[in-house]
């Protein structure tokens, strides 16, 4: 074989390569079923009892349409995640994602809607408190309207917030109200946990996306980097007929955390700002214990200080197991284990705090001054070596 026949060989050879790389995928996959049009995110913990009549729901409700249900579930000890997974033996539209490890609705809903490949996603509570027979209705608006997102409100004419009581009522209008901080839309209701929308308008997002707390809502419009087009239809409210409902402190502590995430996280880690939070706490149990072991008891005030910085310590990293950290809460011997790394963390951080404000002091520094920096230093000291040693995230094998 020549030269020349050897180039046009190797010309043939470099389109034919050039043909297969440009060709639409469906042709180079072979098409066996078509795939969901809709994916319904359902993030669950402990709800097992409504997992079946969910499905059935489903069932009839987007009867019409291709559909599957991604059950996100936080290793829920009632075992949610293996009777999901025992209906999905028969009905492959039924999936789930059991994370072990992690907690979190909000995560939860991102790791769902990631795992799907459905051109619509749809995000609805396992409680069977959101109005399922309104799915048709939001895909209908979602293909026929230039709309991004169709949010499903308990605030309009034709609406209701079933059987909730005034106070719940009231804390939920105050929520909306802080929302505003950061949203970039009248929305009437973006507490909402029943929504749907276009996966490229998730995709713009979720690089952006803090997955703190319950309100996904919030986030996903607060992180979008143009303002969602959306569409809000109106729901009742209804009661929960088994398990418990999430809605606690800790999930109002999460919810704050999540618009300072959205408001200063990009310049200080909201962890950072929980882990100096619950630090105030602890100078506050500090000088409590203090007073009384000094005042009440007459105590010396060595033994009280060390008592009272002993009880702050063990505060503060409790508090920070429950909400700080309560994505790697610690539990059984890691928490021993924890809470020994976390003391001695404190004690070189408490040194250090020491250290800095009596050698700034003695430089002439006002008193006040040299005291902020060295509870600066202590605090940037614990919250780095905590974070690597204390709640470290586990590693990839």
């Amino acid at each position: 074989m020549n030269d020349t026949t050897t180039r046009k060989a190797a010309v043939v050879a470099m389109d034919t390569s050039h043909s297969v790389l440009t060709t639409p995928i469906a042709t180079q996959v072979p098409l066996t079923s078509q795939g969901p049009e809709l994916s319904v995110i359902v993030p669950t913990f402990n709800e097992r009892e409504n997992v079946l009549e969910l499905v059935q729901r489903l069932q009839r409700s987007l009867a019409a349409f291709r559909w599957e249900v991604i059950f996100a579930d936080d290793d829920s000890p009632d075992g949610t995640a293996q009777f999901v997974r025992e209906i999905g033996q028969h009905d492959n539209r039924i999936r789930c994602i059991q994370r072990i490890g992690r907690r979190g609705l909000s995560s939860a809903c991102i790791e769902g809607m990631l795992a799907s490949s459905a051109p619509y996603l749809a995000v609805i509570d396992g409680d069977l408190q959101h109005d399922d027979t309104l799915l048709p209705k939001m895909l209908s608006i979602l293909k026929n309207e230039e709309t991004d997102i169709v949010v499903g409100t308990r605030y309009a004419p034709g609406a209701g917030l079933g059987d909730w009581n005034q106070s719940r009522a009231v804390i939920s209008r105050f929520a909306t109200r802080l929302s505003r901080l950061v949203l970039k839309a009248n929305l009437s209701d973006p507490m909402s946990g029943f929504f749907m929308l276009r996966r490229e308008a998730m995709e713009r997002s979720v690089r952006k996306l803090s997955g703190i707390g319950f309100k996904i809502l919030v986030d996903l419009f607060a992180s979008s980097p143009r303002p969602l087009r959306f569409i809000e239809v109106p729901y009742e409210f209804s009661t929960r007929k088994a398990g418990e409902s999430k809605l606690d402190a800790q999930a109002a502590w999460h919810y704050v955390m999540l618009l300072l995430d959205k408001l200063v996280g990009h310049v200080i880690p909201v962890r950072f700002v929980a882990f100096s939070l619950v630090g105030g706490c602890g100078v506050l149990v500090h000088l409590a214990v203090l007073a009384v072991l000094l005042k009440q008891v007459g105590t010396t005030f060595v033994y009280s200080q060390s008592i009272a910085a002993f009880v702050a310590m063990t505060s503060n990293f409790t508090l920070n197991n429950v909400l700080t950290y309560r994505d790697m809460r610690l539990t059984g011997w890691k928490w021993l284990r924890g809470w020994v790394s976390f003391t001695v963390a404190c004690s070189i951080g408490a040194l250090a705090n020491v250290g800095i404000a009596s050698y700034l002091f003695s430089m002439d520094t006002k008193w006040l001054l040299a005291a902020l920096a060295g509870i600066l230093v202590g605090t940037v000291w614990n919250y780095a070596v905590t974070t690597v040693y204390t709640w470290q995230q586990p590693k990839a094998k």
